[in-house]
């Protein structure tokens, strides 16, 4: 099998998509943006998950400081296993 360069002038197609790319945002100028809404906006204000888990791991700290927190290895193993078999 042969294999000649007939009319073949070193063709690259990104090029071509960054002239046209160039062209069009010469005509029209677009600008990202983001819009949030009025939930998610609602949603930030009014977190008390962040004053919650602050508080809980507050209480974890002071249980393990003072020697009362109590690991249940049974626990731990029965989550290790469901974790790793689903």
């Amino acid at each position: 099998m042969k294999i000649t360069s007939f009319s073949i002038n070193s063709v690259n197609p990104y090029n071509k998509q960054q002239r046209t790319a160039k062209a069009e945002n010469g005509k029209h100028a677009f600008a990202d943006k983001i819009e949030i809404s009025t939930t998610a906006k609602e949603m930030s204000a009014s977190s008390t998950y962040s004053s919650e888990r602050a508080q809980k791991v507050q209480q974890l700290k002071e249980k393990i400081q003072s020697g009362e927190y109590q690991v249940d290895a049974r626990k731990v193993a029965e989550d290790m296993l469901k974790y790793y078999r689903y």
